[in-house]
């Protein structure tokens, strides 16, 4: 599913216009995305928990030459599923 018919099965399930679930939709992501680019977690019980995790530095290998490769720390973001979401997927 993607994120113009996600808006859609909102709008039908919410009783809202199209645009009005998109709007949400955006609302949301933003609000998430904005959480976690400040480093706080974002817990949606029943549903999972996304979080910013840090990478330390480290030494990789170039795959074309061999030479070694100096892999800066870096943060990223992890998901963590929460029970309700695991339950259903385990169906």
């Amino acid at each position: 599913m993607r994120k113009p018919e996600l808006a859609a099965a909102i709008a039908e399930r919410a009783d809202l216009s199209k645009d009005k679930a998109s709007q949400v939709l955006n609302v949301i992501l933003d609000e998430i995305t904005g959480s976690v680019a400040q480093g706080q977690d974002v817990a949606l019980i029943g549903f999972g928990t996304f979080t910013v995790r840090e990478r330390a530095a480290r030494t990789g290998k170039n795959p074309q030459t061999g030479q070694p490769l100096a892999i800066p720390a870096s943060k990223t973001v992890a998901f963590k599923p929460g029970k309700g979401l695991k339950d259903a997927v385990a169906k």
